[in-house]
């Protein structure tokens, strides 16, 4: 029997659903017998929001684990089958490479770690104000993982410049290193304030990655399509359990690890500006977010009853779960923009 790429790619994908739905009902009773859950405080800085997420406290967090935790047990159990052990067979099911996998697989685990580490931090009432790690270590942190990857993609794989459509490339020439640490950092941080309503960043996630996997098989990375058709399997278990009322939230190890992991991979197709599109939902979010903080600033009032956008609709009496399935419209409507601009431009 011969085997296509589009076979590897369904075969993976398939395996990390499955893979993830067995082990969620697990990873749930293990978060609750940890009392790992979601800390809601109340101490008057965000009234509203804490008014209207006080019935989430307690709920289990870290959720993140569940997805790049099966990414990295599937490829290196591959990994190991074929390259280690040569066990006849693996050879087409083992997706780790060099020039296309390694570099997303390093971000995702180095940003979600750090997640992680300021998830538990803030569970256990540790670190700053026991809210977990301070704002500047943090963004220290994942700055350094940026970094590494914009050393990655200059040195090592000879990235200067990015496409933009209908006009073609922008030469950075060493530019191209803070712009890519800016972008990433941004682009995570914009995922992870979309982080706020049952299934809204995971469905949000899990269609601009779809959008990018067909992009990514389309220019003959099937190594990266196999590896984003994994983490598409797993973010589709998890919002099995995360959508309204939801069972467990992914956490800052999910949302940032994520949203870096969208960031690169948005650099390795060499289709950064039509993540404008993809991840339109990720802007929005975080558009709104800097004007409520520009508006205070400059009238000494607040534009939204609450930011990001999803907080002001939930305060205006919209359901949670009518906000989450509008905002996943949105969402796939602009993913199929984006890679219908990508086709064309």
């Amino acid at each position: 029997m011969t085997f296509s790429p589009l076979n590897k790619i369904f075969i993976l994908t398939s395996l990390g659903f499955i893979v993830a739905l067995s082990f969620t009902p697990m990873l749930i009773a293990f978060l609750k017998s940890r009392k790992m859950g979601k800390q809601i405080r109340n101490d008057g800085s965000t009234p509203l929001y804490s008014k209207l997420h006080q019935a989430k406290a307690g709920t289990p967090t870290m959720g993140g684990l569940l997805i790049w935790g099966t990414l990295v047990a599937i490829m290196f159990l591959f990994w190991l089958f074929d390259r280690v052990l040569h066990i006849g067979g693996f050879d087409f099911l083992d997706f780790y490479s060099r020039r296309e996998t390694l570099l997303p697989l390093g971000a995702l685990v180095g940003a979600s770690v750090v997640g992680a580490i300021d998830d538990w931090m803030d569970i256990r009432q540790r670190g700053h104000k026991k809210r977990g790690l301070r704002f500047r270590y943090k963004l220290i942190l994942y700055t350094v993982v940026a970094a590494i990857g914009a050393w990655w993609f200059y040195f090592k794989l000879g990235f200067n410049a990015i496409h933009i459509p209908f006009w073609g490339g922008l030469y950075l020439g060493w530019f191209f290193i803070p712009f890519f640490v800016l972008a990433v950092v941004g682009i995570s941080s914009a995922v992870n304030l979309t982080d706020g309503l049952d299934g809204l960043a995971g469905g949000a996630l899990l269609m601009s990655f779809v959008a990018y996997g067909l992009i990514a098989f389309l220019q003959g990375k099937y190594d990266l399509a196999a590896f984003i058709g994994v983490i598409s399997g797993a973010l589709l278990a998890f919002l099995w359990f995360n959508v309204f009322p939801a069972r467990f939230f992914m956490g800052d190890t999910g949302s940032m690890g994520l949203g870096v992991l969208l960031a690169v991979i948005a650099f390795l197709t060499n289709s950064l500006v039509i993540l404008l599109f993809i991840g339109f939902i990720f802007f929005l979010e975080a558009l709104s977010f800097f004007l409520q903080l520009i508006w205070r600033k400059l009238f000494k009032r607040k534009l939204f009853l609450s930011a990001p956008i999803h907080h002001h609709l939930q305060a205006r009496g919209w359901p949670e779960a009518q906000i989450t399935m509008r905002f996943w419209i949105i969402a796939l409507v602009m993913s199929i923009i984006g890679v219908v601009m990508y086709f064309l431009g």
